[in-house]
C-alpha cells in the first residue's frame, strides 16, 4: 500500500474531490460545487464546504452519479491506489446500453451499395 500524507482535520469539498481522482483539475471540482453537482448528506454545497469522516457525497457525472463515503480525509492529489483508500464507492452498476438490433457491416467491406442502404432504412423504420 502507498503511503498517505498524515491526515488534517479539515479539508474543503472541491480538494477533497480532486485528490481523490474524482475530477481532473481542482477547479473542476470547484466549478461542479458551485453548479450544483456536489451534494454532502444530500444538501448542494459551495466548494468550501467542509468534509468530515463518515460524510455521503453525490457527484453528479455526464451520464450518471457516483455516491462515494468519506473515509479518510486528504488534501493533496496521490497515487490512484492510495487515494481510493480514502473512500468508499456505493455507486450502483451502470445499466448495459441493449443492442438496438441494427445491422453491422463487416469492418473493411467498404461503403454500402444503394441497395444496402434501402435495406437499413428499411429495418430502421420498423
Amino acid at each position: 500500500m502507498t503511503s498517505l500524507p498524515s491526515a488534517p482535520s479539515t479539508v474543503r469539498i472541491d480538494a477533497w474531490l480532486w485528490a481523490i481522482r474524482a475530477y481532473k483539475t481542482r477547479s473542476a471540482a470547484t466549478t461542479a460545487c458551485r453548479a450544483g453537482h456536489v451534494r454532502i448528506n444530500g444538501n448542494p454545497v459551495k466548494a468550501s464546504q467542509t468534509v468530515i469522516i463518515g460524510d455521503t457525497v453525490r457527484v453528479r457525472q455526464p451520464g450518471f452519479e457516483r455516491i462515494l463515503e468519506v473515509r479518510r480525509l486528504i488534501a493533496k492529489r496521490v497515487g490512484a491506489e492510495a487515494a481510493s483508500h480514502c473512500f468508499t464507492d456505493h455507486t450502483p452498476e451502470r445499466p448495459v446500453a441493449p443492442a438496438l438490433g441494427l445491422p453491422q457491416r463487416d469492418r473493411g467491406a467498404g461503403r454500402p451499395t444503394k441497395k444496402d442502404r434501402r435495406e437499413m432504412d428499411r429495418l430502421r423504420r420498423q
